[in-house]
């Protein structure tokens, strides 16, 4: 096969993978409707209408609290292989112990957030 058969081979299959990853792209643009009306610009939130304009302040409660919650279940997932081999004889007591100190942490971190007040909602 000569240089030039084996470049146009390249060239080929570079416009071919622009053309998959334009596609999936360009394709809703041109088949999806394209609704225009003053609902359209309105803020949809949960089926609910709004109260008030979109930039409503929230408190920073809500984020922490938010935050805090994806730590914990993070957390909660280091937690389950450690109850699949609870019954393990090689679990022993260095392992109880990494436990505890990890849930000591945690621990913590909820009696922090709960003196600065994160779980008060007014």
């Amino acid at each position: 096969m000569e240089t030039y058969d084996q470049y146009a081979v390249v060239g080929a299959l570079i416009l071919f993978g622009l053309a998959a990853a334009a596609l999936p792209l360009l394709l809703p643009m041109l088949i999806s409707p394209h609704p225009s009306g003053l609902k359209t610009f309105e803020t949809y939130e949960c089926g609910v209408d709004t109260i008030s304009h979109s930039w409503m302040r929230f408190s920073v409660g809500f984020y922490l609290f938010a935050l805090i919650f994806v730590a914990f279940e993070v957390d909660i997932l280091y937690l389950f292989p450690i109850a699949l081999v609870f019954n393990d004889p090689a679990f022993g007591l260095r392992d109880v112990v990494e436990i505890g100190i990890f849930l000591g942490i945690l621990s913590l971190a909820i009696v922090f957030a709960w003196r600065k007040g994160v779980f008060k909602w007014l």
